[in-house]
């Protein structure tokens, strides 16, 4: 089944309060919550049709469906692999949630059968780099993510070096985006994405949640994903588990410098942070 293209997410409103996009990881190895959705060495239907219902009754007006970790030292995983873990999910969340869906994948061969399953959305972490991918997403015609990344998974952290961060990154996303426009994906259907955490130390993330003006300069919608990220715990000392308070203080923070798009895990309580910021830019 095939399904209208997503809207693309408006960066022109003043102040407009950013979108959640729920992560919903179906892989067995995901940073936070891997193997969280899984029964019989497999994604449960039932489990991700709960955790998927209640993302959208909470507030997500996207939802992000990822087979393969990319956390700091993750493997690659093979399309056959990934398909086998996202295609039941993202079929069975179409078949009953007027939702958005995205699908987390570096794979053409994904990117595909997903958007025949119904994914209306494309994020990529790896920016349509992959062989094929950016032939893909012009066929395709689906709004794309393209996010930044300093080497690949699993090297990634392991000496990650700029001379400016935000200058590098921004100048990265923006040829990257050119060249998709280039290729023939319309410039109102690219999102960009910083990249926090991958291929950068922590000084180098702050460095960019303070420089996100700059890149939402480059004119297009910025999405921002710090949720319980390793920032947070080497400044608060907390793991994966108790990093909330530290990540509603980061979409907070990402709204604030222009966010469009924040990417969590949790999304209620993501949503009550942003309606009181809402709240207080509407006083104003």
């Amino acid at each position: 089944m095939m399904v209208k293209p997503m809207e693309a997410v408006d960066s022109e409103v003043p102040n407009s309060p950013p979108v959640i996009m729920g992560v919903l990881n179906v892989t067995p190895d995901s940073f936070s919550d891997g193997g969280r959705l899984y029964k019989n060495g497999r994604p449960d239907r039932e489990l991700v049709l709960a955790q998927a219902r209640q993302m959208a009754a909470d507030g997500a007006a996207i939802l992000d469906i990822g087979g393969e970790s990319t956390r700091p030292g993750a493997a690659p995983v093979s399309a056959e692999e990934e398909l086998a873990r996202v295609l039941p999910c993202i079929e069975a969340i179409r078949a009953e949630l007027d939702a958005r869906i995205s699908v987390d994948t570096s794979s053409p061969a994904v990117m595909r059968a997903a958007a025949a399953a119904g994914a209306d959305m494309l994020n990529d972490v790896r920016a349509l780099a992959r062989p094929g991918a950016l032939e893909a997403a012009v066929e395709l015609r689906r709004p794309v993510c393209l996010m930044h990344m300093q080497g690949e998974p699993a090297t990634m952290q392991q000496a990650p070096a700029y001379g400016n961060v935000v200058d590098e990154v921004a100048a990265w996303l923006a040829a990257r985006a050119a060249a998709c426009e280039a290729a023939g994906i319309p410039r109102e259907l690219i999102t960009v994405d910083p990249g926090f955490g991958f291929g950068k130390t922590l000084r180098h993330n702050l460095e960019l949640l303070a420089g996100l003006p700059r890149i939402k300069a480059l004119g297009y919608p910025v999405l921002a994903g710090l949720s319980r990220k390793s920032m947070l715990g080497q400044m608060l000392d907390r793991e994966a588990a108790e990093r909330l308070p530290g990540s509603l203080a980061l979409a907070v923070l990402a709204a604030e410098r222009g966010a469009a798009i924040v990417r969590v895990h949790d999304v209620r309580e993501t949503a009550d942070a942003l309606a009181v910021l809402a709240a207080l830019r509407e006083a104003q």
